[in-house]
C-alpha cells in the first residue's frame, strides 16, 4: 500500500512577520556570498532592516550598500558603512559614549549582527562584539577553526549581556536545522515517532566533483593550516543535524525537558585520496596550470571548462553569481560577457612555482591551478561513526511518565534513549552537489530522505508514505531564509514585545549555546580519532577537552 501527499512545487516564501514600531536594526559583517545570502533573506523573509555593512573590499561594500541599504543614488548615512569590523567597534564605542554623555541627535545603533567573515576570523569578531555588550549575534558556520577558539567564544557569548543583565541571543549558521524538509523529518522522528525508536542512521553529503575542487582544492578551504579540516568547514552542520536528531531533546523550550542523550564513542576514517600529484594524468606532464596544460580540453577538472564553459557553472551559462563571484569578485562591474571572460581567464592564468614563498601561495586562491598540483591537504573522503549506549532516565522526568499513550505504544521502556548508531559519509566524487540523503532505521520502520522527499516505510501496517516538502528558496532548501527569519524574529520579540532573551533563544532559535559547542566539539573529536586511528570515549574526551577548559576560563 502506498500513500503520497500531494507534491508541493517550489513556493513563494511566507510573508515576513509584521513590522514592529522599532524594527530590528541589522549589521552584516562580511559582504561575501554568505553575507549577501543572509541579507537577501532579511529582505524577503524577516521584519528586520539592514542598516550597516562592514567589508574591507571597496567594491563589495559599496555594491552591498547601494543594493541593500542606502540605494544607488545616495551616499552612505552615518553609521552605515565600515571598512572592517574594527572600524565598526570603534564607531559603536564612541557612539555609546556620546549617548551616555547626554548628546542629542545621536544616530541609533544596531540591535544585531550577522558575522560572515572568513572562518578563521570568527573568534576575534564575535569576542569583540560580545565585549560591546547587548548586540545579538548570528555567526556563520563553523563557529571557529580550533576548539580553543570555540571555547573562548563560548565564554565571551555567555558574558554578552544587555542592560537588564540578560545574555544576548546567539545563533549559528547551521541552516540545515531550519529547512522545511529537515524540520518535517525531525517531527516525524521525534514527535510522531513514525518509525519508533531509532536504531541507526546513515547520512551522506555528496559534495560534488567540481564543487570540491572549487572550494577545497583551489579555494579558501583547501589547507588545514590556513583554514580547518574539511569535516569542519564543509560538514559541521551535518554532524550538528545528526546530534539534533539523535541527541537533543525534542523541545528545548520545555522548562523541564529531559537531558540530551549523549554519545558514547566516536571514530573516523578518511584521507586526501584523489586530488594529489600521484593521480595526475601522465599526459599532463609538468603543467601546473590548466591554461597551459596539453590535456586541458579532455580534463573534466579544466578550470576553463568549469568557469568559462557552457555546461557546468561558468560564464557560458550566463552565470555571474556563485561561484563566478568568488573567482572574480567584481564580475558585475564588467559590462559584456566578452569583457568578463577576458578578466576571468586572466585570473585563471595566475600560477606559482617552486620559487614562490609558501606564505604567498597560501595567501589567496588559485582557481586555474591543476587540481593534482595544488597545495591542498584536506580530506576528500571521510566517514564518521558515532555510537550511543542505552541511557534510560527515571520515569518521573517529563515525557517519560507514560502519560503520552501514543508515544508509549510505539516505544519500549527506554523512551528513545536506547543504543543506536550514526554513520556520516562526506564524499567529493559525486554528480549531486550538496544534495544530502539519509537512511534512518527504527524498530517499527525505516525512512529515506533526500533533498526533496521523505519516504516512510511502516513495518506494522505495510504502508509507504511519501512526503514532498516545500522549498521556499534555493538557499539550503529554505534553511537560509528559515534561520534568518527565526533569528531576526527573536531579536524583534526581545526588543519590542517583552520577551526574555532566554525565551527567544529556546523557542525561536531552538538551539542552545551548549548544543553549538557540542556539535563543533564532536568534529574536533572525530578528527582526533581519524588522525590517531582510535575509537574515542566521548564522555572522557569531553571532560578533558571541553569541560575542564570551560571551568578554567
Amino acid at each position: 500500500m502506498e500513500n503520497k501527499t500531494p507534491p508541493d512545487q517550489r513556493v513563494v516564501p511566507p510573508p515576513p512577520p509584521p513590522i514592529s514600531k522599532s524594527p530590528p536594526r541589522l549589521l552584516v559583517i562580511g559582504a561575501g556570498s554568505r553575507g549577501r545570502a543572509y541579507a537577501r533573506a532579511v529582505i524577503s523573509s524577516s521584519n528586520g532592516v539592514l542598516t550597516a555593512v562592514a567589508e574591507p573590499d571597496d567594491y563589495k561594500r559599496n555594491k552591498f550598500g547601494a543594493t541593500m541599504i542606502w540605494g544607488s543614488n545616495l551616499c552612505p548615512p552615518e553609521g552605515a558603512s565600515f571598512r572592517d569590523w574594527r572600524e565598526f567597534v570603534a564607531y559603536e564605542t564612541a557612539r555609546r559614549a556620546r549617548v551616555r554623555a547626554g548628546e542629542k541627535d545621536v544616530a541609533p545603533g544596531v540591535d544585531a549582527a550577522f558575522v560572515c567573515v572568513l572562518d578563521e576570523m570568527h573568534c576575534e569578531v564575535v569576542v569583540a562584539l560580545s565585549k560591546l555588550g547587548g548586540i545579538h549575534i548570528m555567526c556563520e558556520k563553523p563557529l571557529a577553526t580550533t576548539l580553543d577558539d570555540c571555547l573562548d567564544m563560548c565564554k565571551a557569548l555567555q558574558d554578552n549581556v544587555d542592560g537588564k543583565g540578560q545574555q544576548a541571543v546567539f545563533s549559528i549558521g547551521h541552516v540545515l536545522r531550519y529547512s522545511p524538509h529537515n524540520k518535517l523529518l525531525r517531527k516525524l522522528l521525534l514527535e510522531d515517532r513514525a518509525i519508533g525508536d531509532i536504531l541507526s542512521v546513515v547520512h551522506t553529503e555528496p559534495v560534488g566533483w567540481w564543487h570540491f575542487t572549487h572550494s577545497y582544492v583551489r579555494g579558501n578551504w583547501r589547507r588545514e593550516n590556513t583554514s580547518a579540516p574539511s569535516l569542519l568547514t564543509k560538514s559541521c552542520h551535518d554532524i550538528d543535524v545528526l546530534l539534533w536528531l539523535l541527541c537533543s531533546p525534542t523541545d528545548c523550550s520545555s522548562p523541564n525537558c529531559p537531558p540530551p542523550h549523549l554519545p558514547s564513542t566516536v571514530s573516523s576514517t578518511g584521507s586526501l585520496q584523489y586530488f594529489k600529484r600521484s593521480r595526475k594524468p601522465v599526459a599532463a606532464g609538468a603543467a601546473t596550470n590548466c591554461l597551459s596544460c596539453p590535456v586541458e580540453k579532455s580534463c573534466k577538472y579544466s578550470a576553463k571548462r568549469i568557469y568559462v564553459g557552457p555546461d557546468i557553472v561558468g560564464l557560458g551559462m550566463g552565470n555571474r553569481g556563485w561561484p563566478m563571484s568568488i573567482v572574480l569578485p567584481d564580475i558585475e562591474s564588467y559590462g559584456s560577457e566578452q569583457e568578463a571572460e577576458v578578466a576571468v581567464l586572466a585570473n585563471l592564468a595566475e600560477d606559482y612555482d617552486a620559487s614562490t614563498p609558501d606564505a604567498e601561495v597560501a595567501r589567496h586562491n588559485w582557481f586555474g591551478r591543476c587540481v593534482y598540483e595544488s597545495d591542498n591537504d584536506v580530506c576528500d573522503e571521510q566517514v564518521v561513526t558515532i555510537t550511543w549506549d542505552e541511557d534510560p532516565k527515571p520515569s518521573h522526568l517529563p515525557g517519560l511518565d507514560g502519560s503520552n499513550a501514543h508515544a508509549t505504544s510505539l516505544a519500549d521502556n527506554l523512551h528513545g534513549r536506547g543504543s543506536k548508531l550514526a554513520t556520516f559519509h562526506m564524499v567529493a566524487q559525486t554528480k549531486q552537489v550538496c544534495e544530502r540523503y539519509t537512511h534512518l532505521y527504527g524498530v517499527n520502520g525505516e525512512i529515506f530522505a533526500d533533498s526533496k522527499t521523505i519516504t516512510v516505510q511502516d513495518f506494522n501496517t505495510g504502508q509507504t508514505t511519501t512526503h514532498n516538502t516545500r522549498i521556499e528558496s534555493l538557499g539550503h532548501g529554505g534553511g537560509d531564509a528559515g534561520l534568518t527569519r527565526q533569528f531576526v524574529t527573536a531579536v524583534d520579540m526581545v526588543k519590542n514585545h517583552g520577551w526574555s532573551t532566554d525565551k527567544a533563544q529556546k523557542e525561536l532559535i531552538g538551539c542552545t549555546l551548549e548544543e553549538v559547542i557540542r556539535s563543533h566539539a564532536m568534529v574536533f573529536c572525530a578528527e582526533e580519532a581519524r588522525k590517531e586511528k582510535k575509537v574515542v570515549d566521548w564522555a572522557e574526551w569531553w571532560s578533558k577537552e571541553v569541560g575542564a577548559k570551560l571551568e578554567q576560563v
